[in-house]
């Protein structure tokens, strides 16, 4: 037995050293800029011009990504300042133009009446900008020279606040170009030696992951104990629980946002996906590539605590092997085989890009196997949702194949007993998930009639400002830096429980056409409250328990831990036939007080 516990504690002390050198990477990479990754970064067109402000950087090494990525952006923004001025149309034009037009029925044709023969590149492109931008101009009447001058004038403002997102780089196209030319100009120990920085940072605390969690099956219990949770550093908001959400949150920040400081962690994993997709690795690949550890890790860790239960067992093994198979390793595959990228077990409106159009139209092009993505994509929430639902409750999908449900289960076990469980969060859990679901209907809506009408325009609206507002504030913010960055400030379903549109979809189907439900036996709860101390979606359990009432919230994922966690074994789940779902007596001891609205 001392020997057990020696491994234990060895094993936390060699995860950290390896995570800790998994963090030290951040700080490792040393770059240095050849001409060339340059201009297959920026392109043929836009090289000329970035060259000559990337003189001084050509051939520098630097030692941190910070100084290397500053100096890159700043050659591309003294870039779009030379740009803008080139090319920028003088107002002034305006009034020259309305001056040979006729005001009668505006031509087009005057444009080049008031240029005259373009006798450059850039006055031809003006031109072509002009023409374009005049188009529904064509043959109307203005009743003065002036009045047409002003509305030239705004279009050569348009044209003018266009020329950085058509000849030069937008703020999103800087930071995408900036992480290319990091990526490619990383010349640190980490590229020069992938291979064993991959087993340093990512091998050596999965040995010491495992070195921790196996002594377990000798020297603790089976289940959940209450054994001094809510005074724990890591798991109840303490300062290890802040620093982890911090490290998190921060993860998720530079992940979508800033890339190419992150350059060493992908540069990484560069040879794991060039082994699977045949193309070196991106920072999704690099986060699906830790995510999937994290579940498989985190799920030996579920095993061993929770192997009392053949459910729980099953349950984790099958996260497990979705996440693995479905949504890492066959995606990668199909890339390496020229076919579209897909998770097979990912839906809409999770999977809220599957009907933009660059997705309909890559699955339309690949032919037979695109055409069945996206039959089966379809067939899975018009179809697969109700009939499973209706069978099985939601926890066929949030707690046996989804991968946010995996991670959560997994990574975020020990954080379940901070789910608020006070009515004033179920009462803003409801309208904030339904909300993003009927924000996600309506935005989907919004693709669909640009992907069929070609219009951007709908009801005043721009469709892709649509698109851009839900990716960041729901895609992006809400599902990953809150979603999983919170895990050890909110609980491990803050994402499933207050903004997955498929959660809400899912529910709805749950609570009112399902035969799942958990039933309750009122006489025997002793109202220990283990049974609500742990349900990661919030839901007071024991106030059923308590009264015999069988629970049917729309938010239950049927993860089965209260259950596995009650002493008196109260709580069951249950598929049955659809009568008696609602309307159950309330008990106190055995005798009946009232029925459940």
């Amino acid at each position: 037995m001392k020997s057990l516990k020696l491994i234990h504690k060895l094993g936390l002390v060699v995860f950290t050293l390896g995570f800790l050198t998994y963090l030290s990477l951040f700080f490792l990479g040393q770059y240095k800029l050849d001409k060339k990754d340059l201009q297959d970064a920026v392109g043929e067109q836009s090289f000329a011009v970035v060259n000559k402000f990337a003189e001084d950087v050509y051939g520098k090494k630097y030692d941190n990504q910070f100084a290397f990525v500053g100096d890159l952006k700043s050659t591309l923004k003294a870039a779009n300042t030379e740009i803008k001025s080139t090319f920028e149309i003088n107002v002034s034009l305006a009034e020259k133009i309305s001056k040979s037009a006729d005001l009668k029925s505006f031509q087009k044709s005057s444009i080049e009446e008031a240029i005259g023969e373009p006798s450059s590149e850039v006055e031809k492109w003006q031109i072509k900008q002009l023409r374009d931008y005049t188009g529904w101009m064509e043959g109307k009447e203005y009743n003065s020279s002036e009045e047409l001058a002003v509305q030239l004038q705004k279009v050569i403002g348009d044209v003018n606040n266009s020329i950085i997102s058509q000849k030069g780089f937008s703020k999103d196209n800087i930071n995408s170009k900036a992480f290319t030319v990091a990526k490619k100009s990383e010349v640190g120990p980490v590229a020069q030696n992938p291979w064993l920085w991959l087993f340093l940072t990512i091998g050596v605390p999965i040995i010491g992951a495992i070195m921790y969690l196996l002594p377990r099956l000798k020297i603790q219990h089976a289940g959940i104990k209450n054994d001094g949770i809510f005074h724990s550093a890591l798991k109840n908001r303490g300062w290890i629980g802040i620093l982890l959400g911090t490290f998190l949150i921060s993860f998720y920040v530079f992940l979508y946002w800033f890339p190419e400081y992150m350059t060493s962690w992908i540069v990484m994993v560069d040879p794991v996906s060039k082994m699977l997709s045949g193309n070196p690795a991106s920072q999704w690949f690099m986060y699906g590539f830790l995510y999937t550890l994290a579940i498989l890790v985190m799920g030996i860790r579920m095993i061993i605590k929770y192997r009392h239960s053949p459910y729980q067992m099953v349950r984790t093994v099958s996260v497990m092997f979705f996440q693995l198979a479905f949504a890492f390793v066959i995606p990668e595959i199909l890339v390496r085989l020229n076919q579209p990228y897909m998770d097979l077990k990912n839906m809409w409106p999770l999977d809220y890009s599957f009907f933009f159009d660059y997705r309909l139209n890559e699955m339309v092009e690949a032919g037979t196997i695109g055409l069945f993505m996206l039959g089966w994509g379809i067939a899975l929430f018009t179809l697969g949702v109700p009939i499973f639902t209706y069978l099985y409750g939601k926890r066929w999908y949030c707690s046996w194949v989804c991968g946010c449900g995996g991670l959560a289960e997994t990574l975020g076990d020990p954080y379940r007993q901070l789910s608020d469980k006070s009515l004033g969060a179920w009462k803003i859990e409801r309208w904030l998930i339904h909300g993003v679901l009927v924000f996600a209907v309506v935005m989907t809506a919004a693709v669909l009639y640009t992907y069929f009408t070609g219009s951007s325009e709908l009801l005043g609206m721009n469709t892709y400002n649509i698109r851009a507002v839900y990716g960041f504030g729901i895609g992006s913010v809400f599902s990953g830096v809150i979603g999983t960055g919170f895990y050890p400030f909110m609980g491990n379903r803050v994402w499933c429980r207050f903004g997955c549109p498929l959660a809400a979809y899912l529910g709805l189907v749950q609570r009112f056409k399902s035969r799942f439900r958990i039933t309750t036996n009122g006489g025997q709860c002793i109202s220990c409250g283990n049974c609500s101390t742990y349900c990661e979606m919030g839901i007071d359990v024991r106030w059923y328990a308590q009264r015999g009432q069988n629970i049917i919230r729309s938010s239950c994922v049927g993860c089965g831990v209260c259950s596995s966690v009650c002493p008196r074994g109260v709580l069951n789940l249950e598929n049955r036939d659809e009568n008696g779902r609602f309307n159950q007596p309330s008990l106190v001891g055995n005798d009946s007080f009232g029925v459940q609205s």
